[in-house]
């Protein structure tokens, strides 16, 4: 796909993350990180589940203590956990 201009403002958390992406070489790694992230992104922002409540509504909140929800947030505490330098908060430095 061809890039495209646009002006669009955004954070200095959100640029390292527009530029990380942009300076992955073009691979099969890369495609796939795109497309998890891509994926990862959606849930994130409509975190829905197939689970109903009492109302019948589906639930949109994902701070709620459904399994999916769960899943989720275990997986990605497992992913962070796998990282290499990466010390989440609370944990000891080394040595």
């Amino acid at each position: 796909m061809e890039p495209r201009l646009v002006t669009l403002a955004v954070s200095p958390e959100e640029l390292r993350l527009i530029t990380t992406l942009r300076d992955m070489p073009e691979s099969p790694l890369r495609d796939r990180v795109h497309a998890l992230l891509a994926e990862l992104l959606e849930f994130a922002r409509n975190p829905r589940c197939g689970s109903f409540q009492a109302d019948g509504i589906s639930c949109a909140d994902p701070r709620a203590d459904c399994d999916q929800c769960q899943v989720v947030l275990a997986m990605l505490d497992r992913l962070e956990g796998q990282l290499p330098g990466k010390n989440r908060p609370g944990d000891q430095p080394p040595g």
